[in-house]
């Protein structure tokens, strides 16, 4: 009974820890995590991270490797995705991170704390930056977990760090996070219009830079990356909502190292939907049974968070978004993800908000009825599409719609 409970578990908690002992997850990837040394130097790829645990009090800092030179691949999904990596040189890049942290509160921030600053200038600039760093203890084994973002290891508290040369910043970054009347919500749609990458707006948000003066926050990176997702996709949804509907069934299919997604498109007026399926033996499915977790949205949008699906409801809609404002569309969508047993290790959803990108790239399938449309989809998937089927609560709802039954 524990056992079934620790797998069944797995499942929702994704690295938060509910159950109270080691992390599975983690006993997969610890032999990535290298000891090392108290003083250091090397080009910060640029990366930051702001933890959640005990907020407001928590820990935040810089990540860097020990190593001078291009060093963006061992933070930017953007870079994975587009080079193909595979699991194992992800952890493996990451392993070369040193994440030189300290603890401040985010409810009583203290402006003038020297590490804050520092870690807003490295969050702003576009190109790795020479960092030096001298930590209090030699960095532990010891990693953070969770489907949001890749892993982040070899945690040791900053007794000093400084910049080694002048940051180098856009023009667009500089202007929006000096003003300080200009709205987070305003500043994140103006960054991603100027396409500054969204990896990078997740790392500006998080640092506290966007916002009018007196409500900035260091923002956990957890949350800031589902807050930048979120906001870009609400303000494309804006338009969205008043363009034609796509009068075609679409599909469009696309994997990277274990995520298989396949994306079924309806004429009708935007809704989105989420279904995923863990085979056995998938990064967050240690069980012998396949489970799902589902989210969903109507025309008028959610007015909760999506527990289930987490992160990758978010960068999902933003995908399918930036799409449809491409196309001048909306469209009925649901997404069939299948997580399967090759993806064995969390690397955030960083990698699944530029497959669904990549994915839109491409031309997509096209298809008289819903049937013909699910049935070619099968062909490409392990899980019976059934099983999918009955999980879906916007497919049964379109199905029912007598208006539309020419489409069936």
């Amino acid at each position: 009974m524990e056992q079934f409970f620790e797998t069944e578990l797995c499942v929702k908690c994704k690295g938060k820890g509910w159950c109270g002992k080691p992390c599975k997850i983690y006993s997969k990837i610890k032999d990535f995590i290298p000891k090392r040394n108290k003083h250091f130097s090397g080009d910060s790829p640029p990366e930051i991270f702001v933890g959640r645990y005990n907020y407001p009090n928590i820990q935040a800092g810089i990540l860097s490797p020990e190593t001078y030179g291009d060093t963006s691949e061992l933070s930017m999904p953007e870079i994975w995705y587009e080079k193909n990596l595979q699991i194992p040189q992800i952890l493996t890049n990451r392993s070369q991170l040193i994440y030189g942290n300290f603890k401040t509160s985010i409810k009583k921030p203290n402006p003038q704390n020297k590490f804050t600053k520092l870690m807003q200038e490295i969050s702003m600039v576009h190109k790795p930056v020479s960092t030096e760093f001298f930590l209090k203890k030699p960095p532990r084994m010891l990693l953070e977990i969770n489907k949001y973002s890749a892993a982040i290891g070899n945690p040791a508290p900053l007794e000093y760090a400084r910049l080694q040369e002048n940051p180098k910043i856009k023009t667009k970054i500089e202007y929006l996070t000096g003003d300080t009347d200009c709205k987070s919500v305003i500043a994140i749609k103006e960054l991603h219009k100027s396409d500054i990458q969204t990896s990078h707006i997740i790392k500006i948000l998080s640092a506290g830079l966007l916002g009018t003066g007196t409500r900035r926050r260091l923002v956990p990176t957890r949350w800031a990356i589902v807050a930048t997702d979120d906001i870009i996709s609400k303000e494309l949804l804006k338009k969205i909502r008043f363009y034609p509907e796509i009068n075609e069934i679409l599909v469009f299919n696309g994997n990277y190292v274990g995520n298989y997604y396949e994306i079924l498109f309806l004429p009708d007026k935007f809704s989105f939907e989420v279904i995923e399926g863990f085979l056995p033996r998938s990064v967050w499915n240690l069980s012998e049974q396949t489970k799902f977790t589902q989210d969903f949205e109507r025309f008028s949008g959610r007015k909760k968070y999506a527990f289930n699906v987490t992160g990758a409801y978010y960068t999902a809609r933003l995908g399918v978004c930036e799409y449809l404002e491409k196309i001048k569309k909306q469209a009925y969508i649901i997404i069939f993800r299948e997580e399967r047993p090759e993806y064995n290790a969390p690397l955030g959803v960083g990698i699944l908000r530029e497959l669904c990108r990549d994915i839109f790239s491409k031309q997509p399938e096209k298809f008289d009825t819903i049937q013909q449309a699910l049935n070619k989809m099968q062909t490409r998937m392990k899980l019976p599409i059934q099983e999918f089927i009955e999980q879906s609560v916007l497919l049964k709802e379109y199905k029912m719609q007598t208006r539309l039954s020419k489409w069936v």
